[in-house]
């Protein structure tokens, strides 16, 4: 198959190279895809090392979704698409994460000792936020430790308590606001 050869691939024969895991189509799917994820993430604050990382995060999620049968191809480069956008999500996900922040923080300053004053204040707010925490309820406080802590999707947390997908993301909501009222009454 020449490198240019999945653009005249329909979707469909596209989606059934990767269920039955052709690799072929899915090199072809790499050759096409990674070098705008690399691009984009270069852009956005990353290396080389990372664009790989995260395309091939993201490239496990498109194939679970294909293999699932979850996928369903809106388009002619829609599976091009979704796995642009699950890479650049994944980055996102990632320059939000407080290991980024850790990372780039270290990174930007030559290792400086926090000055004591500084160090101080976060352990004070560290502190205020647990005490904050530890008001809320029994059921508050283990929907947000699974939902921020252990990641659970809101599919799965409403599973786990029994509740409609909805009613889980209003419950986190209300718990939430919850602990936001007693840190700012």
């Amino acid at each position: 198959m020449p490198k240019d050869s999945i653009n005249q691939l329909s979707q469909e024969e596209l989606i059934r190279g990767i269920k039955e895991n052709e690799r072929r189509v899915m090199s072809s799917l790499y050759i096409e895809v990674f070098p705008k994820v690399k691009s984009y993430i270069i852009q956005n604050n990353g290396d080389e090392d990372q664009a790989k990382d995260i395309f091939q995060e993201a490239f496990l999620v498109a194939w679970q979704k294909v293999k699932a049968g979850e996928f369903l191809p809106q388009n002619s480069t829609a599976m091009q698409g979704f796995l642009f956008q699950v890479s650049k999500n994944k980055w996102l996900d990632w320059l939000r994460s407080s290991r980024f922040k850790k990372e780039s923080s270290l990174g930007a300053i030559s290792i400086e000792v926090a000055d004591a004053e500084e160090e101080f204040l976060l352990d004070e707010r560290l502190s205020m936020l647990d005490r904050a925490f530890q008001q809320l309820g029994e059921s508050c406080q283990e929907l947000l430790k699974l939902f921020y802590f252990k990641k659970m999707s809101l599919d799965k947390l409403a599973q786990s308590f029994g509740w409609t997908p909805k009613t889980a993301k209003n419950n986190k909501y209300r718990c939430m606001e919850s602990l936001r009222k007693i840190i700012n009454p």
